[in-house]
C-alpha cells in the first residue's frame, strides 16, 4: 500500500504527482492494466517467456565486449567555406596586392 503524506507548504497537485510516480515505480498501474481483461494461462506463460528472452538478449547485447557501436551517417562534418572547397589559400586577392 502506497502512502503519501502532504508536506507543509506543498500543493495538493505536487503530492498527487508524487503519489502517481510512486505507483508507477511500484508497478501498480501495470498490474491494474493487466487485470482489465482475462488472459489464458498458456498465453500468459508465452508472453512472460518472450519478455524474459527480450531482457536477456538486451543484457547480452549491452555487455558484449565485441559490440560495434553505430556511427552517424555522413561521417565527420566538414566546413562549408567556399574558398577552402576550391583549394584557394586563406589569403585574399587584396592581401597579395592584386
Amino acid at each position: 500500500m502506497i502512502k503519501v503524506a502532504v508536506r507543509s507548504n506543498e500543493s495538493l497537485e505536487a503530492a498527487l504527482r508524487r503519489f502517481k510516480r510512486q505507483c508507477n515505480y511500484s508497478g501498480i498501474f501495470r498490474l491494474a492494466k493487466a487485470n482489465t481483461w482475462h488472459e489464458k494461462r498458456s498465453d500468459k506463460r508465452r508472453r512472460e517467456r518472450r519478455e524474459r528472452l527480450r531482457t536477456i538478449q538486451k543484457a547480452t547485447r549491452k555487455n558484449d565486449p565485441n559490440r560495434k557501436r553505430r556511427r552517424r551517417p555522413g561521417g565527420p562534418r566538414r566546413s562549408t567555406s567556399s574558398s577552402s572547397s576550391r583549394g584557394e589559400s586563406a589569403m585574399s586577392y587584396n592581401a597579395l596586392g592584386r
